[in-house]
């Protein structure tokens, strides 16, 4: 008897230990997500290196979300641009979130960010939402206007996430205008003085040339794209001064939110062997023409630095709001600035209360406002910006705070599992 019931515990041991083993070896790693003094009611996005954590392909590995006993299956999306990193978004906590990486079939969520090309558009959207525009074909004037004021290359619309439009194009004060758009407006190339940005000069104009990429997943949606800053030569040839990357990601809102983000990057190199020097100028560089809905009496302009529309001009300032009433709502966004960015805090240039007579909104980080920035053959140079998108108001706490996400991501603690990091 004694002999049978020492078999039968035996067996029964062996079990657990089975049923236990295949459990601990799909643990490859822990993450642990320090969320203090981040934002309380906004998801944050985090990333970490996965290659630095396991050479598993990412189709048979699995986020956990690990609450003491509780487990919650967690959509990421593997970007692989030469090394392959993890992101995910975290909910908002007080304090350090925990992440389990295993072997195992990853989660499949329904929804996912789209990013659609058609009719020389690029459209991300998110459900029946649209949130932001890519046009990619040249886009011409209305009838009767000059056609040198036409573009290709420039984001319109921006919508708020109850769908008004936050951008403009082609206004009849500045038909040059498009939206959010990158020229630079006093440029030195090969002895001349080149304008980008004033089209009716016929000195040089921006370019679509092609798309690098263009992804989509339950993360984010992300296009990158190459541009060309065309010179318009006296003797009527063209030449490129400048190869421009921009590469533009919206992270995936979630049910019930009424904010997304958009984080925009600029790379720009020389295109041949001559250097580009960008003069010292009022305006130049990421400009954002706002809503015509918006004038001086029912929208608002507030910086970093507690300038306002009165005496935010020429200032420098980390990040700046514009928001302001539109059809029965509020919106506006948040425009950051990254803390690599030249000349960084950056200048701001801000229409005044008077402009065109209603008070028109119009916004631009320009890093030429007050001093040259010297471009040189062989080397990259890079702006970051931010756009927190919302409906509703917003405060300088907040925009602080996402200011301080977008600048200073939180940090990740890895736990590598020895015996299954591989």
């Amino acid at each position: 008897m004694m002999l049978n019931s020492l078999r039968l515990t035996c067996i029964s041991f062996i079990a657990f230990s089975a049923m236990l083993t295949p459990l601990y070896a799909q643990r490859i790693a822990t993450l642990e997500v320090d969320l203090k003094k981040r934002t309380p009611d906004k998801e944050i996005h985090v990333q970490v290196d996965l290659d630095a954590i396991t050479a598993l392909p990412d189709s048979v590995i699995r986020l956990i979300e690990v609450k003491g006993n509780k487990q919650t299956p967690v959509a990421y999306q593997v970007e692989n641009n030469g090394k392959r990193v993890l992101h995910w978004l975290v909910k908002p906590s007080l304090a350090t979130s925990i992440f389990a990486l295993e072997k195992g079939k990853p989660l499949k969520p329904a929804d996912h960010i789209r990013a659609i090309r058609e009719n020389g558009e690029l459209t991300i959207s998110n459900g029946n939402k649209n949130l932001l525009r890519y046009n990619y074909k040249t886009v011409y004037p209305p009838k009767g206007i000059d056609t040198a004021f036409k573009r290709s290359g420039f984001i319109h619309p921006l919508w708020s996430p109850h769908g008004q439009e936050l951008t403009r194009i082609q206004a009849p004060d500045h038909y040059h205008h498009y939206g959010l758009w990158n020229p630079w407006t006093h440029v030195v190339f090969e002895g001349d003085t080149v304008d980008f940005w004033n089209l009716k000069d016929r000195k040089g104009t921006v370019r679509f040339v092609d798309f690098v990429a263009v992804n989509a997943g339950p993360v984010y949606a992300e296009y990158q794209t190459l541009h060309d800053h065309v010179v318009f030569k006296k003797d009527g040839t063209e030449k490129v001064a400048l190869n421009e990357l921009q590469s533009v990601r919206i992270f995936q809102p979630q049910k019930g939110q009424d904010y997304y983000i958009a984080d925009i990057t600029i790379q720009l190199n020389c295109a041949t062997d001559e250097q580009v020097l960008l003069k010292e100028y009022r305006y130049g560089g990421l400009g954002w023409r706002a809503s015509e809905k918006w004038n001086k009496e029912n929208s608002e302009t507030l910086t970093s630095e507690g300038k306002t529309r009165k005496d935010a001009d020429g200032t420098k300032a980390r990040w700046v709001i514009l928001q302001g009433k539109i059809d029965d709502d509020y919106a506006g966004a948040v425009m950051m600035s990254y803390p690599t960015n030249y000349n960084y805090p950056e200048p701001l240039r801000i229409w005044p209360e008077n402009m065109n007579g209603r008070g028109d909104v119009y916004a631009n980080f320009s890093p030429t406002k007050d001093k040259d920035w010297l471009l040189e053959k062989g080397k990259t140079y890079i702006l970051k910006y931010r756009f927190l998108v919302y409906n509703g108001h917003t405060s300088k706490e907040r925009a602080e705070a996402a200011w301080g996400d977008f600048a200073s991501p939180p940090v990740v603690k890895i736990k590598l599992n020895q015996l299954n990091s591989n």
